[in-house]
């Protein structure tokens, strides 16, 4: 893997790991039409911890407060969000590195545009219920917990899955956007020190270190703007748009598999 390449997909995964159009999919998506080919697991890890470092910086407020009061009640609530997707990744690991290979890549983008439309459908039906993070309870955080367990399919964006699963449950837009980005800590923490560990012990993919430090620097600055931008549109705009890019994405990606094989 080249320098530029490095460059270009941390910025693929800047901007994709707050907007909800899956991340992990335009990454896959884009080493396709890039011709990147092996065992890339490690290193998009690595640009999801880079991406973990704006998290930190733009929700440092949230951060802190869970830093000052760490085994607080709002960490429980973390912890439970977090479990659906521990289980699933510990049951069905090898089934979901098997997935990036693409093949459900265009379902997995359609799948996100069928949340994002049926979340903003039950959103305005009703008043928002959580409007703070001390009201959110155990089963609200398990159940959009579930949805980010949903996510770690290439395609389904984890932002748009966990908005979907708050806005559905009535959490209130800032609050959603809030509480998503901090369910990312555990989960991306959880991976990259597994990914960590399968290096050590008989390999993680192939490793570029260069490449992975840079992508890791571009992913992170360019995930801090992205994470900014994703306030503003949760608060002021709904996720239609978001539905109608995904779904044509994934339209136009399973027709290539299908038919054309321009890509796959």
């Amino acid at each position: 893997m080249s320098i530029i390449e490095a460059i270009i997909l941390g910025i693929v995964q800047g901007l994709t790991e707050f907007l909800p159009v899956s991340s992990s999919g335009h990454l896959v998506l884009t080493q396709k039409i890039l011709g990147i080919d092996g065992n890339l697991l490690f290193f998009d890890t690595m640009l999801h911890v880079g991406t973990l470092a704006a998290v930190f910086i733009v929700f440092w407020p949230d951060v802190r407060e869970i830093f000052k009061d760490l085994f607080g009640r709002f960490t429980w609530i973390l912890a439970v969000a977090t479990i659906p997707a521990v289980i699933v990744g510990v049951v069905f690991d090898d089934f979901i590195e098997s997935t990036f290979g693409g093949e459900f890549l265009g379902f997995g983008f359609i799948t996100t545009s069928v949340l994002l439309v049926l979340s903003e459908i039950l959103y305005k039906r009703k008043a928002p219920k959580y409007t703070t993070k001390q009201s959110i309870t155990f089963p609200v955080a398990l159940e959009v917990g579930i949805m980010q367990a949903f996510a770690m399919l290439p395609g389904v964006s984890r932002s748009g899955s966990t908005l979907a699963g708050s806005l559905s449950c009535r959490m209130e837009r800032n609050l959603a956007t809030r509480f998503i980005s901090l369910m990312s800590i555990p989960v991306i923490l959880g991976s990259g020190l597994k990914q960590g560990y399968d290096m050590i012990k008989d390999g993680a993919g192939e490793i570029f270190l260069a490449p992975t430090i840079i992508g890791m620097i571009v992913a992170a600055v360019v995930g801090y703007i992205a994470g900014k931008l994703l306030i503003s549109i949760v608060k002021k705009h709904k996720l239609y748009g978001f539905a109608v890019y995904t779904c044509i994405l994934g339209i136009l990606v399973i027709l290539d598999q299908y038919v054309f094989h321009i890509i796959f």
